[in-house]
């Protein structure tokens, strides 16, 4: 039976707002592990979870709150590889608990702006907790979904994404939706979960759930069509590490073109 798209959004935002309750309790959640789920099914045999495990350097969380480094469920370290400047105005796509729109808003400065969107509860509770104990004050957490981004045109100079676009059902909407809201010349720096070409869509639900981020990504040659149908520029896609059989964790390059 063929789960419908609503179906799917729901049991997304179900399963990542059973991980940010598990977070404020002290509890760290895995986006495929067998133990504290997002997807409930042992993707893997072994204690670390091969996506979201050792993504930050040492000390770079050091001073974030507990609970936003353990609802962190992402696949890479998009705020290094973004190169944040100072006075930038920056957008987190399904900012979970907060994490990266903290370090943003380190990187950004006080003359910045760190957006965090999330269509959960939970979550959106848990990060503004956690940026209210970080100290950050120059960011801003809306709800919403990442297919319909409640922000102006050419309204931020940078968008972020941590292994949250692969869930979404309507992607080429998605990256749309990113086109739109950056300013020209604007970039995104996204870590993302993406697929070896040869891999059939049902070859990738064959490798894990669509909650635990395998299912649902686009390969390599999709992501760069729908990135470039759009009309980013500069666009590479460069494999960081295995997260299954030809799935791999991916850092994301684009730019808006100034023009």
């Amino acid at each position: 039976m063929t789960t419908s798209t609503a179906e799917l959004t729901s049991i997304v935002r179900e399963k990542y707002g059973d991980a940010a309750k598990r977070a404020a309790e002290g509890a760290k959640s895995s986006c495929c592990g067998p133990v504290s789920s997002c997807c409930g099914g042992a993707a893997f045999n072994g204690t670390t979870d091969p996506i979201t495990s050792n993504l930050y350097l040492n000390g770079e969380t050091d001073e974030l709150p507990s609970a936003a480094v353990l609802a962190s469920l992402g696949c890479g370290n998009p705020t290094a590889l973004a190169q944040l400047e100072e006075g930038e105005t920056v957008l987190d796509l399904g900012s979970g608990g907060g994490i990266d729109v903290i370090l943003s808003a380190r990187r950004v400065g006080k003359s910045g702006k760190a957006y965090g969107l999330d269509m959960t509860d939970e979550m959106l509770d848990l990060a503004r907790e956690n940026a209210r104990k970080a100290g950050a004050t120059n960011v801003e957490f809306l709800k919403g979904l990442i297919e319909d981004i409640p922000l102006p045109d050419a309204s931020v100079d940078v968008i972020i994404s941590n292994c949250v676009i692969n869930l979404s059902t309507d992607k080429p909407r998605v990256i749309r939706e990113m086109f739109r809201t950056l300013r020209p010349g604007g970039r995104l720096g996204i870590s993302d979960i993406v697929a070896a070409n040869e891999l059939s869509p049902e070859d990738r639900a064959e490798r894990g759930s669509y909650v635990g981020c395998i299912a649902g990504a686009l390969s390599f040659e999709e992501y760069e069509a729908e990135l470039a149908a759009a009309g980013f520029t500069e666009i590479s896609i460069g494999p960081t590490h295995q997260a299954a059989d030809k799935m791999h964790g991916a850092i994301v390059r684009a730019t808006k073109p100034a023009a």
